[in-house]
């Protein structure tokens, strides 16, 4: 049964927000280790450096964890730690959370093996041995690497898809689930066993399958929508929206696996954990109890990745039940290669509403070099970008309707029936690398809906060219082609006709 739940609390000793000052650090602690004690729940604990060194945590970690719970770190760069590797801490407090001084990224490729040989060499001094989990919102691919050779990392873990929140972006990777990160890039799966980083990263926070994506953009960045008990209108804090997220995201097929990731950082303290938290780990358990989910450690979860995976492989999440009875439905499928997210529109109706490729020779932009901006962006090869490109969509004909038979072929392949109102159903077989879409009838057609401004000025170049889609991003090219079909300009995009009443999908990416 590959139906995956890890919690995971990670600590901070340091909290220097407005309004936070005079927050209890260790009350969270206390409260998650009682409740997981009591209901028999592993748990993985991530101690950020400040926490290695000051407060209460070590030894009350060390006092109170049950065999079945681990300890790991948590990579975010803090001044104690910095500075004990000889480099200059240019933060506004001990730990600041903007991307050039607070994450790996801030620093230079050896400055980041430094400050890592500290944190490693106080760890194992303090628990001795060295860290085999470690998390962080976002870390580069050199310090992944340099972790795994040079003091054994096994598994890690990193933020989910968002725009701009917190000013860390990352959009359009594998969206859930987890995968074997790109050498050259940490947030992007590799196509060759060659090519990865053998450490399982595993997608945290338990993103909504339907709304987070389109989560309104503000001045923090996008909303958040994930299982955080800290959200209480919609996401982890509300009971009714913890029982639809339970249900759909483990709803079959999911191919390799289900995962989510539950828990919280004690920086937001237990007054905010307090109305979604204890419900959260009673419904674990219960389903638990029922053999529906696994709950274990972060660790065990690499292991079994690590096990029955040589190369990143084929996950889903399938839902078909709305929180807000508005009609949504989707399907997101993820590959090594890359990802697509079938949409029903408020309408009904059915789109692509993402697709993205990855490629493992995409560079990340600080691999090596520094960030010197408090942001930092990574991201993928959009084909279609429905939230950044908005309006944009690939959409099919035909009207409304609602989904049909959803099925796993083998490993790979899902086949999905679209059943039209009207009559008649739309057959869509998706492969790495491949769409298959079998019509009613003859010569429909997809309309590519997009303003190539809107794409542009999210550093997108999509042309159509000989019959086909270029695209060019990040300095790479990739294209959309057609084995049967055809591509047909219009003023608002392009249409993608069937050849009769089949339409075959192809990406490719430049070597």
């Amino acid at each position: 049964m590959n139906n995956i739940v890890n919690i995971v609390n990670f600590i901070r000793a340091i909290e220097p927000r407005v309004g936070r000052g005079e927050l209890d650090l260790f009350e969270p602690v206390r409260e998650q280790m009682a409740m997981a004690k009591r209901l028999k729940l592993p748990t993985t604990w991530l101690l950020q450096y400040d926490a290695l060194i000051q407060g209460p945590f070590v030894e009350f970690l060390k006092r109170e964890m049950p065999e079945n719970h681990e300890v790991g770190i948590w990579f975010e760069t803090v001044q104690p730690n910095v500075e004990a590797a000889g480099i200059k801490w240019r933060g506004r407090w001990a730990w600041d959370w903007h991307t050039d001084v607070g994450f790996s990224v801030g620093y230079t490729p050896q400055e980041r093996e430094r400050i890592a040989d500290v944190f490693v060499a106080k760890f194992a001094e303090i628990f001795g041995r060295k860290p085999a989990v470690m998390g962080s919102w976002l870390f580069d691919a050199h310090l992944l690497e340099y972790l795994r050779r040079e003091h054994g990392l096994r598994t890690a873990c990193n933020c989910k898809d968002q725009y701009g929140t917190d000013g860390y972006t990352l959009w359009g990777g594998y969206w859930a689930n987890a995968y074997y990160p790109s050498r050259k890039n940490s947030y992007l799966p590799a196509q060759h066993e060659s090519g990865q980083i053998p450490v399982p990263v595993f997608r945290m926070l338990g993103s909504d399958p339907l709304y987070q994506y389109t989560a309104g953009v503000g001045g923090n960045g996008q909303s958040v929508i994930t299982l955080e008990p800290v959200y209480e209108g919609i996401g982890g804090g509300s009971k009714p929206w913890i029982d639809w997220f339970l249900r759909e995201n483990f709803r079959e097929p999911h191919f390799a696996m289900a995962y989510a990731q539950a828990g919280q950082e004690n920086s937001f303290g237990w007054p905010k954990m307090r109305p979604g938290l204890p419900y959260q780990y009673e419904r674990l358990a219960r389903l638990r109890d029922e053999g529906a989910i696994r709950v274990e450690t972060l660790g065990e979860s690499g292991e079994w990745f690590r096990q029955n995976f040589r190369v990143t492989p084929v996950s889903a999440v399938v839902t078909l039940g709305d929180w807000k009875k508005e009609d949504h439905a989707g399907v997101w499928y993820l590959s090594r290669f890359g990802r697509l997210n079938l949409f029903r529109t408020e309408k009904r109706e059915l789109t692509i509403r993402d697709w993205q490729l990855f490629d493992e020779n995409c560079e990340e932009p600080f691999l090596n070099s520094v960030c010197r901006t408090p942001a930092c962006t990574y991201d993928a090869l959009p084909v279609m970008d429905g939230m950044l490109w908005h309006p944009a969509a690939i959409a099919l004909p035909g009207g409304p309707g609602g989904f049909g038979a959803i099925e796993r072929l083998d490993d790979e392949t899902m086949r999905i029936e679209w059943k039209r109102d009207n009559g008649g159903i739309v057959t869509i077989t998706l492969k790495p690398g491949t769409v298959l879409l079998e019509f009613p009838q003859e010569a429909e057609a997809l309309e590519f809906r997009f303003d190539p401004a809107v794409a542009e000025r999210h550093r997108t170049a999509v042309e159509l060219e000989s019959g086909r889609l270029e695209f060019r991003h990040n300095r790479r090219s990739y294209r959309l082609l057609a084995e049967a079909g055809a591509f047909e300009r219009t003023s608002g995009g392009c249409r993608l006709a069937a050849a009769g009443k089949v339409l075959k999908l192809r990406t490719e990416v430049d070597a």
